[in-house]
């Protein structure tokens, strides 16, 4: 399989394993990961997606030898890698050992979170290759990081580190190698003790708000209110909290 998954706790481990291609993506790896979103989505137990990938690497991107043979690294509706066009309710966290160029930095940055390790390796080299970065890689970086940091990275094509990336405000955790996995699970596990539907819906806003009129974001955020405040688990938070105790959340 190029695609693993596996259940820890309320997080599902994601792992593109195709280390001898340095899981650069084809057919197979898109449709892998967008099953495991569809399990990671469809199971009420699993709360956070850690996505990864084996042995070392995170993901070279594009698998340019099975696109030249005419296989597509994208799935209609969902995007490159079966990911960078899905919308999901549930928080994704990339895990990111050694390259995640292209693509693969794509893949990333269509996630929620990303760890890092200190000496990975993140960039978009597209415009070497004749191309550009339309996983998703024009469009969000500029909204991630300043603009012209961003269009160094679009226009040069050069990668940069792990730490370098944290500095730019990429990256949420920098780890030492080979660590990268274990503190993304870790940090699942901090999201797994608040409310589903609370995070559900901050994904939601922040999307909805996203290069609109500041009027209709907060329309937006009351639709999303309305619904939240009705649901069971906002009425647990509260007594938990008036009863001085953890909640248990039930996502209704």
């Amino acid at each position: 399989m190029s695609v693993r998954t596996e259940i820890l706790g309320s997080s599902l481990l994601i792992t593109i394993d195709r280390p001898q291609a340095r899981n650069a993506v084809d057919a197979a790896v898109a449709r892998g990961i967008a099953a495991a979103i569809d399990q990671l989505e469809a199971d009420p137990n699993l709360r956070v997606g850690v996505l990864t990938g084996a042995e070392g690497t995170f993901s070279a991107g594009m698998d340019l030898k099975a696109a030249l043979k005419g296989e597509s690294p994208e799935i209609d509706g969902r995007g490159f890698g079966g990911l960078t066009e899905t919308q999901t309710t549930k928080p994704l966290i990339a895990a990111v050992e050694g390259f995640a160029m292209g693509g693969g930095f794509e893949l990333a940055l269509a996630c929620d979170l990303i760890v890092a390790a200190e000496d990975a390796q993140f960039g978009l080299p597209e415009v070497k290759r004749g191309l550009v970065a339309a996983g998703g890689g024009v469009i969000r970086l500029p909204q991630r990081i300043p603009h012209h940091l961003a269009m160094e990275f679009l226009l040069t094509g050069e990668p940069v580190t792990g730490a370098r990336a944290a500095e730019l405000g990429l990256v949420n955790r920098v780890v030492a190698p080979g660590e990268a996995a274990a503190v993304a699970l870790q940090l699942a596990e901090r999201l797994t003790a608040n409310a589903p539907l609370a995070l559900a819906a901050v994904k939601k806003i922040v999307t909805a708000a996203h290069g609109v009129p500041e009027a209709d974001a907060f329309e937006a955020q009351r639709k999303e209110m309305a619904q939240l405040m009705g649901s069971a688990d906002v009425r647990e938070g509260m007594q938990a909290f008036a009863e001085r105790r953890q909640p248990v959340w039930t996502g209704r």
